[in-house]
């Protein structure tokens, strides 16, 4: 049945839905790559709550869809930006998300990597009141949490850092006394400025040569505490330079969700792992895909996913940092939770012309396990916005 969806212009144009889902079924992890996908929080619908309230998360449905993600093979990036960690989830958010997630990971034998942030500190309207030492504290405390868990962490960028560090040395001495102290190797992750406004400047620099020289001298002071990196730039040639220069054994996650078909595949020189925030919508495909290029065959595993990078281009466009609602509203219509609300009302951060078009874009992939579901609620949301069919 046709049904009428709303342009950027305003104008309904006329789409045909899918009747058949793409055939996919859980798998194992796998061997080529390490994949995790960055995961959503589902809000709960009927907590009584405004925006700038804290987060009312139901449990039961944001755990359901970690174990999704798991039965595919793929690790999970827990209370990292997609679970809008800093966009309406707080830290005792994310604390009690880490810990509730991290014990799932181990009754069902899933990979869970956490974001070890500073989001304890707000800044006030007089300024930031803390300084290095209590920003080494506000880490330290979350790195605590998320060893004592089980899970691996993740150093995500920190804006109270961006907002006080006066330059370079300031990264070095923060970063260094965490790796010294992680009991672990871990992930660091370089998020830009496009994902988070607050973190332009991020290494000390602006100027991206320079701050990607001090970011790797984190990584050469302490190559045996790091894990691997995750680079959120949204740049791939800068991506593939790090990449080359990075000490043997350290790997490098892609957090690039324009271009990671062709980081993932990589080079004669290497390649990158993944983890992704767009893996949350196309995890069972991104897994099918990471299995065919397990076995050799890159060219099979980029005809599976270089289709996928328009509704991922799509999804992720200026401003970026709001993809969490395409991702949730993708969730909705796939059957993975009952409503399409988000935490700190986020729902409403994308229009409706731009929900419309990942709907369409989302489909044509085949990514909807009841494509009749998919288009009953695609439906309902028009009719909310008064567009009949």
């Amino acid at each position: 049945m046709t049904i009428r969806l709303p342009g950027p212009g305003g104008a309904l144009r006329a789409y045909e839905p899918r009747t058949e889902p793409l055939a996919l079924t859980p798998g194992t992890p796998f061997t080529s790559r390490t994949v995790f996908s960055a995961a959503h929080v589902v809000a709960d619908p009927y907590a009584d709550v405004s925006p700038d309230s804290p987060a009312a998360v139901d449990w039961d449905a944001t755990l359901a869809f970690r174990r999704h993600l798991w039965s595919h093979g793929l690790g999970v990036a827990e209370a990292m930006d997609t679970a809008q960690r800093g966009m309406g989830l707080d830290w005792a958010g994310a604390a009690e998300l880490i810990r509730r997630s991290a014990a799932e990971a181990k009754a069902v034998g899933g990979r869970i990597a956490c974001g070890v942030g500073t989001d304890q500190l707000a800044a006030t309207e007089f300024g930031h009141p803390y300084g290095l030492a209590e920003i080494r504290a506000a880490y330290e405390e979350q790195l605590a949490l998320v060893e004592e868990s089980g899970a691996q962490a993740i150093l995500m960028a920190s804006r109270a850092l961006a907002a006080v560090a006066k330059g370079p040395d300031d990264y070095l001495e923060v970063y260094g006394h965490l790796l010294r102290q992680a009991s672990e190797p871990v992930i660091l992750h370089w998020l830009g400025p496009m994902f988070d406004p607050a973190l332009e400047g991020y290494w000390g620099a602006t100027d991206l040569d320079a701050a990607t020289r001090t970011f790797l001298d984190v990584i050469a002071a302490h190559p045996d505490k790091v894990d691997g990196i995750k680079v959120s730039l949204l740049d791939a040639e800068r991506e593939i330079g790090i990449r080359r220069r990075l000490p043997e054994g350290v790997r490098c996650y892609t957090g690039d969700d324009f271009n990671y078909p062709e980081l993932i595949a990589g080079d004669d020189r290497g390649y990158s792992h993944a983890l992704l925030g767009i893996f949350d919508p196309l995890g069972p495909l991104a897994a099918e895909a990471v299995r065919v290029l397990d076995t050799g065959n890159t060219e099979g595993f980029r005809a599976l996913l270089d289709p996928t990078v328009g509704l991922s281009r799509h999804l992720f466009r200026a401003p970026t940092r709001f993809y969490k609602t395409g991702v949730v509203f993708l969730a909705w219509l796939a059957g993975h939770q009952s409503h399409f609300t988000m935490v700190g009302g986020l729902q409403s951060a994308r229009s409706l012309p731009h929900l419309a078009t990942a709907y369409e874009l989302a489909d044509g992939l085949g990514l909807f396990p009841d494509p009749k579901l998919a288009e009953e609620r695609m439906k309902t949301l028009l009719r909310v916005y008064g567009v009949e069919q």
